[in-house]
């Protein structure tokens, strides 16, 4: 007959502590060894010891000598992971296929969904995101195109979060960004050698308060660096809405027409030359325009659309394994970036003698 195995006190401890966060008692960290071992009737190197154990599941992770231990995500799943993207807008301008990602985060053995509210449903205000975001039952978070406030906000949370683009780069948090600079370089100088000195940039709210963003600030210094004196007029102030875009647009082309614009996304892109076509101003004989991101749709216009490219594969390459650690219980910041570059097009020409 075989004899039953006794199980240590450190084994008794772990199994019981096991089962008291699979049942969710605890839902971000786990008491102290000295609380834990009165409650357990054992002294406290036992508890130590039945935590180290825990640690070694990657049920807990040690946040440090005095600091208690943080339950992680592979503990609280308690089944399959589960991704939620907080975009921007539903009509993301950004060629990036969500339902594509969330189809290979599903064969990886992972659930993820898109969160019925945007950001722009939201109205960018930091109490309805908060309060809508806490509603969401979900294991992590990846939020596209997120102004600064919410993501300072998102990186004092608990739940591991991902930024895809938005104001990141400056915050504890694990991101994935496109490194514009040296593109931005190449078609600013090209405009500066078409005899351009009137350049406006068109960037939305968040990409320019409470201050311009890296991008943008690249931009302003990009100009300065010709000799071209820059302030309001070159990154001009509108809300994030249709009208206040094209009365921005009317009072820049009403006043001092610049001759060549930067515009934030495919979709303004497209307005502004809707706008300029309405006004008899041609592309690119009257004014020169590029877009800041890539689009589908540019092989379908004539001509081909001058913009800032760069390949979103490396995008879902990072999220793949942003969320294996994740669910391994690795609630680690990790940060990428992609190099973008600058496909000159035919949107842009010699700047008009006015």
């Amino acid at each position: 007959m075989t004899q039953m195995g006794i199980l240590s006190k450190i084994e008794q401890s772990a199994n019981y502590l096991r089962a008291e966060i699979a049942n969710g008692r605890w839902q971000n960290e786990i008491p102290g060894r000295v609380d834990l071992a009165i409650e357990l009737g054992v002294n406290a190197k036992t508890v130590e010891s039945a935590l180290r154990l825990l640690e070694d599941e990657g049920l807990l992770i040690a946040q440090g000598a005095g600091r208690r231990r943080r339950i992680s995500y592979l503990a609280r799943t308690r089944g399959t992971l589960k991704i939620t993207f907080l975009v921007y807008e539903h009509s993301d301008p950004v060629q990036i296929s969500y339902n594509d990602f969330i189809h290979k985060l599903t064969r990886a053995g992972y659930s993820s969904t898109i969160a019925e509210k945007s950001l722009m449903d939201l109205g960018m205000n930091m109490r309805r995101v908060a309060r809508y975001v806490k509603s969401i039952q979900t294991d992590a978070w990846v939020v596209a195109s997120g102004p600064k406030e919410v993501l300072e906000w998102f990186s004092r949370q608990d739940v591991p979060v991902c930024a895809i683009f938005g104001r990141c780069i400056e915050l504890p948090i694990s991101s994935v960004r496109i490194d514009r600079a040296a593109a931005l370089h190449s078609a600013v100088e090209t405009l500066v050698k078409l005899g351009h000195r009137k350049i406006v940039m068109l960037a939305r709210t968040e990409r320019r308060k409470p201050y311009p963003g890296l991008f943008e600030r690249n931009f302003l210094s990009e100009l300065e660096s010709h000799g071209i004196p820059t302030g309001s007029y070159n990154l001009p102030d509108w809300d994030n809405n249709v009208e206040s875009y094209h009365k921005c647009l009317a009072k820049l082309f009403d006043k001092s027409p610049p001759t060549a614009l930067f515009i934030d996304e495919p979709p303004l892109y497209y307005a502004a030359q809707l706008f300029l076509s309405r006004r008899g101003l041609c592309v690119p004989r009257d004014v020169s325009i590029i877009c800041h991101d890539p689009d589908r749709w540019y092989n379908w216009t004539q001509p081909t659309a001058s913009h800032i490219n760069w390949d979103a594969r490396p995008v879902w390459s990072h999220l793949i394994r942003w969320t294996k650690q994740i669910a391994a219980g690795k609630h680690v910041i990790k940060r990428s970036s992609i190099n973008a570059e600058f496909v000159e097009g035919g949107t842009i020409g010699p700047a008009p003698d006015r």
